[in-house]
């Protein structure tokens, strides 16, 4: 369990299978090869890493969680976005009370 934390297995796992499921690839052995190699790539700055959602996706999103159009929503917001995704929250450097604007989150998601 300590490997697979340390690591963060579970998250790639995770993030793997979201991606599959989303584009249905007629060969998903070799999609995930692929999406893998852009993993390394990206992690050595070569690339741009796979990710599963757009800039538009990302707006739609916060503006369901700005229901009142402010223009940011609180960190607190952000965080339960962030674990409904099914992506990590441990490294957040964001107070619960601190606002988030629209361009702080398609950076950080």
């Amino acid at each position: 369990r300590d490997y697979l934390r340390h690591h963060r297995l579970p998250e790639l796992m995770q993030r793997l299978a979201a991606l599959l499921l989303y584009h249905r690839p007629e060969r998903p052995r070799e999609f995930l090869i692929q999406v893998l190699e852009k993993v390394k790539a990206g992690k050595r700055d070569e690339s741009e890493y796979p990710y599963l959602m757009d800039e538009g996706n990302l707006e739609a999103m916060f503006s369901l969680l700005d229901v009142v159009d402010q223009g940011h929503i609180r960190a607190a917001q952000y965080r339960e976005a962030l674990k409904t995704l099914g992506l990590s929250t441990e490294d957040l450097q964001f107070e619960d009370d601190m606002s988030i604007t629209l361009d702080v989150f398609k950076e950080e998601v």
